[in-house]
């Protein structure tokens, strides 16, 4: 198949997850992403991730998760033949995609308009945690911090328990999603015009704006948000309520779904109570009402008020693991999860999962993550150094570059299991 990105060249300086995850989408929408990554140890994901011999061996599962499908040029930008080599690349992309902090690039003598000088229709990509410009351009950010500094953490969990992050880094993966959909539309005008693009992608605006609803409630109404825990502001009943096997996430949002909940759970007579008839008198007695149909909710498992509710045409799920949404009939039918031909701990073959959508078109299965410098060797070549200049860079420590043959999987997994209980979460 002939993929959307395809054609498309992207250099990609970044490191750890935000520009890895951006650049991991555009890999598989089918742009050409070469990691230019520094020769002493590259991305520092490589030594990320759940598996201690994984990451000594520079393929931490935290890189593996983002970096499927590119190549890697490992070579030294602070030096000058460095610089050289990445101006020439820097010619033959169309997009250059970096998180480093604001500035650096420009220190390194390698800023926008360097490059831009070189490449007129190159779309430059900078992620950061704050932006290229306001008075906190210069400060470090990780994702924790930028939780923290959005008012995400300020609305995660509940009076008690609240602030809390994410049980992922969501300002990172954001952010990640932000500029590939930028890039994306930079490239559209590219092909059309021929213009270039600089792109600022801040980690604190990304998450802001993707917390779209509490932002507008404050902005428009006065309303300062407050933590609700697993309770959903806009309605009311909608959130987790405790069944007899366990929690279940329900969302009887609309008049028509709250009445058809009342008569499943044998409660009609709260179609009626004043407290709880209309949409904003359910809102202002949630606490109230929550209790009413946990007491109900008692009478089966979770698994059989899942099927009832949705079979109504109440929105509703069991609260599972990240083991069990793996094994569902709905993640595993559509292959989400991939297998590469590479392995991990003990001969297990390597997995990946695709972007969050599909195309008319199966995805072509990506080749794995590309060990540090593999293709440093074939891209100096082709930018016209000889074996001798080759052999010279690699001594004075200028490239790192490692052309060992991949080794296909020497053992399989067992089919992923789907899950098959009929009462239980």
């Amino acid at each position: 198949m002939t993929l959307p990105l395809a054609g498309v060249r992207v250099l990609d300086l970044s490191n750890v997850l935000a520009g890895p995850f951006c650049g991991y989408h555009l890999a598989r929408l089918g742009a050409e992403v070469i990691k230019v990554e520094n020769p002493k140890g590259g991305d520092l994901a490589r030594r990320l991730g759940a598996d201690p011999a994984m990451a000594e061996r520079l393929m931490g599962l935290s890189f593996v998760a983002v970096n499927a499908g590119k190549q890697s040029v490992a070579i030294d930008f602070k030096a000058k033949a460095g610089k050289e080599i990445f101006l020439r690349l820097v010619e033959k992309a169309d997009v250059v995609l970096e998180n480093f902090r604001p500035k650096v690039m420009e220190r390194l003598g390698l800023g926008y308009d360097v490059l831009s000088e070189r490449n007129p229709r190159l779309v430059y990509c900078a992620i950061s945690g704050f932006g290229q410009s306001g008075p906190w351009q210069g400060r470090p950010a990780y994702d924790q911090i930028v939780q923290g500094l959005s008012g995400a953490m300020s609305v995660t969990g509940d009076a008690a328990t609240a602030p809390l992050r994410t049980g992922f880094p969501i300002s990172d993966t954001i952010a990640g999603i932000t500029a590939a959909f930028a890039i994306s539309s930079a490239l559209v005008e590219q092909r059309t015009t021929g213009r270039g693009r600089r792109i600022d992608v801040s980690l604190l605006e990304a998450t802001l704006a993707a917390m779209g609803w509490v932002v507008s409630n404050h902005l428009n109404a006065n309303v300062d948000p407050q933590p609700m825990g697993n309770e959903n502001f806009t309605a009311a009943p909608s959130g987790t309520f405790q069944t007899a096997s366990g929690p279940l996430n329900v969302a009887a949002n609309e008049q028509k779904q709250y009445e058809a909940l009342c008569d499943l759970v044998g409660r009609p007579d709260l179609k009626t109570d004043p407290r709880f008839a209309e949409r904003q008198a359910r809102k202002r007695n949630r606490a109230v009402l929550s209790a009413e149909l946990n007491t109900a909710l008692q009478a089966r498992p979770a698994k059989e008020w899942e099927a009832l509710f949705n079979a109504s045409g109440i929105p509703a799920g069991c609260v599972l693991g990240v083991p069990e949404i793996l094994r569902e009939e709905q993640v595993v039918g559509r292959r989400f999860v991939e297998t590469l031909p590479e392995t991990v701990k003990d001969a297990q073959p390597m997995r990946v999962t695709r972007p969050g959508f599909l195309l008319d078109e199966a995805y072509p299965v990506p080749a794995p993550p590309p060990r540090l410098g593999q293709d440093t060797e074939r891209w100096l070549a082709e930018l016209g150094y000889g074996a001798n200049d080759i052999a010279a860079l690699r001594e004075q420590g200028t490239i790192t570059s490692d052309n060992r043959p991949t080794v296909a999987p020497s053992a399989k997994l067992p089919e992923i299991k789907v899950r098959a209980e009929t009462s239980s979460s």
